[in-house]
C-alpha cells in the first residue's frame, strides 16, 4: 500500500505544522488508508484555526453548481470557510491570523474537476498574503501517464479550466501546484508532501487505497475513468446520466434510438470501449423522470481508451442522426473544452481524427513541459 502526503507529514515532518495556525482545505477525501479524518490527525499537532470548503462541501453531500454557506464544524467547533459561493478564493478575512494553508484534498486526473480551480486560487490567496502554503499528495486516480486532449486557450480560463493545461494532465495534486506555481510567477512558500510508494502507472484500484467517492456524481473509479470525456456531455442537450447511478457512464437523451445508436458506436471500432444500449430515468437534472434512450460506456481496457475522443464520436454521431434536436450549451461546452474550435469542428462535420490531431503538437509540447514539475 502506498503512503499518503497526509502519512509522510504526520509521521516524520510533523515539526513543518507545529505551533503554526493552519487553515485546512479538505473535503470527506480527506482521509488516511484507515479512513482517519485528516482534521483528527493534524489536530493533534498544530491548530487548526479554519476549515475550507470546496464544490460539493466539506461533507461531499452537495450536488454540482449549488452555492454552499458558510458554516461551523460542530464536531470540532471550527469555522468552515465555502469556497463555492460568491466568492470562490479565500479572502483576506478568512486568512486573517493564518500562517499556513494546508490542502488535503483527493482530485479524478481531469483539468475541469473544479478542486482544481480551489487550489489555483488558494495558491494565489496564499501568496498575496504571505502565508505558507502546504500540499499533502495524493495519488491521480486515471494514472499518471496519460495526457489526452486539447489545451485550454487562457481566453476560456473559468472555474472549470483554470490554468493551460490538457483535459487530461496526468498530474498529481501536488505536480499541479509545483507548475501552477512556476507558471504563475507566485511568490509563494510551496511545500508539497510526496507520497510514497505511488508510481505513474497505478490506476486508484492498484493502490491499496479505499475509493472515498470525490463528489455525489464520481462514485467510483470507473466513472473517473470515462470523466475526461464524458463531462463534456454537460455542454450539450444530452443527459450525462446525472440523477441515475451511473452518471457519465450512461448517456442519452428521450428523443435517442438507443439501439441506433449503440450500433453506430460499435461500428467504429474505438480502442479500448463497447456501448450497450439502455434506457434510463433520470431523478433529477436534465430529463427529470423521463424515460431516456442511450448508451452504457463500458470500458474493456482502460490503457488504451482515450475517454476525450469516444466523448467526441458519440457528439458527433448524434448531430448526424438527431440535427434538429441536439444543441450545445454553447458557451458551457467552450469552457469544458477550453476552445470555440472543437464545437466548431464539430458542427462542421469535420472529423475526430481531423480534431484530435489538432491538438497533438500542443499536448505534446505540455507533456515535455510538465517533466520539470513530476515528483514521480
Amino acid at each position: 500500500m502506498i503512503q499518503l502526503g497526509l502519512n509522510l507529514l504526520l509521521n516524520g515532518k510533523q515539526d513543518t505544522i507545529k505551533q503554526r495556525r493552519v487553515g485546512l482545505i479538505t473535503n470527506q477525501t480527506g482521509v488516511n488508508e484507515n479512513l482517519d479524518c485528516n482534521v483528527d490527525l493534524l489536530s493533534a499537532f498544530c491548530c487548526i484555526s479554519a476549515l475550507f470548503s470546496p464544490e460539493h462541501g466539506f461533507f461531499g453531500n452537495v450536488q454540482d453548481g449549488q452555492k454552499i454557506n458558510s458554516s461551523i464544524d460542530k464536531r470540532h467547533l471550527i469555522p468552515i470557510h465555502s469556497l463555492y459561493a460568491d466568492k470562490r478564493k479565500p479572502t483576506q478575512e478568512m486568512v486573517d491570523g493564518l500562517d499556513m494553508l494546508i490542502y488535503d484534498i483527493q482530485d479524478v486526473g481531469s483539468r475541469f474537476y473544479t478542486y482544481l480551480s480551489t487550489l489555483f486560487l488558494s495558491m494565489e490567496t496564499a501568496s498575496e498574503y504571505g502565508i505558507d502554503f502546504v500540499v499533502l499528495d495524493r495519488p491521480n486516480p486515471i494514472s499518471g501517464i496519460l495526457v489526452e486532449g486539447n489545451i485550454l486557450d487562457t481566453e476560456f480560463q473559468s472555474f472549470v479550466g483554470p490554468h493551460p493545461t490538457p483535459i487530461r494532465h496526468g498530474m498529481t495534486v501536488g505536480e499541479l501546484a509545483q507548475l501552477f506555481r512556476a507558471e504563475m510567477d507566485l511568490d509563494l512558500s510551496l511545500t508539497v508532501v510526496p507520497m510514497e510508494g505511488w508510481e505513474r502507472w497505478m490506476w486508484f484500484d492498484q493502490t491499496g487505497l479505499q475509493w472515498v467517492p470525490p463528489s455525489p456524481n464520481m462514485p467510483t473509479i470507473e466513472t473517473a475513468m470515462v470523466y475526461p470525456g464524458m463531462c463534456l456531455i454537460e455542454g450539450t442537450n444530452l443527459s450525462e446520466g446525472r440523477g441515475t447511478t451511473k452518471p457519465f457512464e450512461w448517456i442519452g437523451a428521450p428523443w435517442i434510438d438507443s439501439y441506433d445508436l449503440a450500433e453506430k458506436l460499435n461500428r467504429l471500432n474505438l480502442d479500448g470501449v463497447l456501448f450497450r444500449q439502455i434506457h434510463f430515468k433520470p431523478e433529477f437534472s436534465k430529463y427529470a423522470k423521463e424515460m431516456c434512450g442511450g448508451v452504457q460506456i463500458h470500458i474493456t481496457d482502460r490503457l488504451t481508451a482515450r475517454p476525450t475522443e469516444i466523448s467526441l464520436h458519440l457528439i458527433s454521431i448524434v448531430i448526424a442522426s438527431y440535427p434538429d434536436q441536439f444543441e450545445f450549451r454553447s458557451r458551457f461546452f467552450n469552457l469544458l473544452t477550453g476552445t470555440d474550435k472543437i464545437q466548431e469542428a464539430l458542427l462542421n462535420n469535420k472529423s475526430i481524427t481531423e480534431i484530435s490531431q489538432s491538438w497533438q503538437h500542443k499536448s505534446m509540447q505540455f507533456d515535455k513541459k510538465r517533466q520539470a514539475h513530476l515528483i514521480y
